[in-house]
């Protein structure tokens, strides 16, 4: 599949940008744009909200923190399990709608949670919890790669992946200031009605499934086989598994290094997570958007897509390294360098896969993609959990952290080859696409 062939010149999809005709009833895609960070939003508060409750839950239940790592991971024990699943369902069936069941699925898994009334309960919800996110990231890499062209979606994946940090800013500072108030389980129940609002949004301005035959072309998708021969695909997994890494450690076990290691009230914790999602949130949006603008300018899809993870990876590991031995002056300024670094990694995280599978490839890809770098949610807080009960502190588990961004840049920039689309040999033709959907 060449560069030209998503049914406009690349010159005139520019001048598009987000106001492609026919994407949305109101002829734009900011629309569906913004739901879709809402989305990703109301993914993250809930993903989070049990890292928030921990401190409480720990009292509470008298949890160990190895114990809390097993319930922290246990939610990516679905979620990664359904990514190798649900690569299949993405590029088979219209993903706005795979995504509006999986949101239903989440919102009511997350008010259950408020229910529970023991350890079996929490563990069961935070599975189905898993099952429901799950669609998250292959439906929205789907919808962008479908409607958006190349020279856009750096500031489109920089929204989505900003909307996982600023889910963190609003589940930290907001959920932190309502289970300090009122207590965990109405939190939860009252996020997880709540978030229902956003399904008929979403029904009534995601972009329209009929579209795809005016805006995508006749074109190749990859079988499974062909994707795991691509050595650039294990370099994308590769490091997004470490990105993940980066990612979960600090969602799930921030609040409570907050609490310990700092000795912060829930107030205070809520404040300062939140300080360090917002700073990674901006440094995801302001990088997606000079990712755009170098490449408007003559930056290569491969030059600019690899320079932002490699320069970010290695200001995450010289930050976290820095914060093992910081101390209580000091460890804000460490914290907020890696949520730059960390922001940087994020925000064109899915569009290498966008670019390499194609429109039509993108879901199957995607999803085993992310399905190997959840692997780092099912290992990463589970090992902190084990090492904060070890050692009696955080420092060791920041060292492997920082070990882990070095790999990840190193796997982006020389592991992955040339960031443009894959000629596959298996190809299907639109007709058939859009007879599934």
């Amino acid at each position: 599949m060449d560069n030209a062939g998503v049914g406009q010149s690349s010159a005139a999809r520019n001048s598009a940008g987000l106001n492609s005709p026919g994407l949305g009833r109101g002829g734009s895609f900011a629309p569906a744009l913004f739901l879709l960070f809402v989305a990703v939003l109301i993914n993250y508060v809930d993903r989070g909200n049990l890292s928030v409750a921990a401190p409480l839950l720990k009292e509470e239940w008298h949890l160990s923190a190895s114990v809390l790592g097993a319930l922290f991971s246990a939610f990516f024990w679905t979620y990664t399990a359904m990514q190798f699943v649900g690569g299949w369902v993405f590029d088979r069936f219209d993903p706005c709608r795979v995504l509006a069941l999986g949101f239903l699925v989440w919102s009511l898994a997350t008010a259950l949670t408020g229910l529970s009334t023991g350890f079996a309960m929490l563990l069961s919800l935070r599975l189905l919890l898993g099952v429901g996110e799950s669609v998250i990231c292959p439906t929205s890499s789907q919808i962008l790669a479908r409607y958006l062209p190349e020279e856009s979606r750096g500031f489109a994946n920089g929204i989505v992946c900003g909307a996982m940090r600023c889910g963190a800013v609003v589940g930290t500072f907001g959920g932190g200031l309502l289970m300090a108030r009122y207590g965990w389980r109405p939190a939860f129940l009252g996020i997880g009605v709540l978030s229902l609002l956003w399904i008929p949004a979403w029904l009534r301005w995601r972009p329209h499934a009929e579209v795809i035959a005016t805006t995508v072309p006749k074109g190749q998708t990859p079988a499974f086989a062909e994707i795991l021969e691509q050595r650039s695909f294990w370099g994308v997994s590769a490091g997004h598994f470490c990105s993940n890494y980066l990612l979960y450690f600090m969602v799930t076990w921030l609040p409570f290094y907050l609490v310990r290691e700092q000795h912060m009230t829930m107030t205070a914790m809520s404040r300062i997570a939140a300080l360090y999602y917002l700073t990674d949130a901006a440094s995801a949006f302001a990088t997606g958007a000079l990712a755009d603008l170098w490449m408007r300018h003559g930056g290569t899809t491969t030059q600019v897509r690899k320079t932002a993870m490699g320069v970010g990876f290695a200001l995450a590991a010289v930050s976290l390294g820095c914060l093992s031995l910081a101390t209580p002056a000091t460890y804000l300024y460490y914290l907020l360098l890696a949520g730059v670094g960390c922001g940087m990694t994020s925000a064109t995280l899915f569009a290498f896969g966008q670019t390499l599978a194609g429109p039509l490839g993108v879901g199957r890809w995607i999803g085993l993609q992310n399905g190997f770098a959840n692997f780092a949610g099912v290992i990463g807080p589970a090992l902190t959990g084990f090492l904060v009960d070890r050692t009696g502190h955080f420092a060791a588990a920041l060292v492997i952290s920082a070990a882990v961004c070095v790999v990840g840049g190193l796997a982006w920039v020389l592991v992955v080859g040339r960031v443009e689309p894959i000629r596959w040999k298996s190809s299907v033709s639109l007709s058939d696409v859009s007879e599934a959907v």
